[in-house]
């Protein structure tokens, strides 16, 4: 009886087991359905950062070395190859992030979260407060970006400008004069390096 009494309990625990196991399962899989956009982005941002890179070293090489009456439309070829890339890119390492999405970060919340803290955190990404807090992150980033960006331009331009110079002289190139900013604005003459 008392075999009977335990094997009874066990497969009673082990059923229970199953049984949240597969719960918490459909729960990281709704996690992981939510947090899709996320992941696609994630994946978005690091397939375009080559692009990003490649795009600025072109436009450095393309003001200093490329002929104005020349940069028009070297530059479109450029975008084009760009666009290229990223319209090929893209797809495939969304594709795969979300693909690999179940065993990476599902696997980090199979370790660390019970079925009651997954049930939290959907709550929580589903709530209409975190949905609004969500759209507003743009706004938001925008807002202490322009804000960061009008405050610190006075001491980081000489810094940028001497930083170009500084390399320039290394590569052998020639010094150019300021640059023009967006809106008019010419770059703070730089202060000569000393050695």
């Amino acid at each position: 009886m008392k075999k009977f009494l335990l094997l009874v309990s066990m497969t009673l625990a082990c059923s229970a087991f199953a049984q949240s196991s597969a719960g918490k399962k459909e729960l990281i899989a709704k996690v992981l359905q939510l947090q899709q956009p996320a992941i696609e982005t994630m994946a978005r941002m690091m397939a375009e950062q080559p692009a990003v890179q490649v795009s600025q070293r072109a436009s450095a090489v393309l003001q200093q070395q490329i002929a104005p009456d020349k940069r028009a439309a070297i530059a479109r070829d450029i975008q084009t190859e760009l666009r290229k890339y990223v319209d090929e890119s893209v797809p495939i390492v969304r594709d795969r992030a979300l693909r690999l999405a179940p065993s990476t970060i599902g696997a980090i919340l199979e370790e660390k979260f019970t079925e009651d803290e997954l049930k939290q955190l959907i709550a929580i990404i589903e709530s209409p407060v975190n949905r609004k807090f969500l759209q507003l992150g743009g706004e938001m980033q925008k807002s202490l970006n322009d804000k960061l960006v009008a405050e610190t331009r006075p001491s980081i331009e000489p810094k940028v400008r001497a930083m170009e110079i500084a390399i320039a002289a290394h590569l052998g190139l020639p010094v150019t004069a300021p640059a023009a900013q967006p809106g008019g604005a010419a770059r703070a003459p730089a202060r000569a390096a000393s050695n």
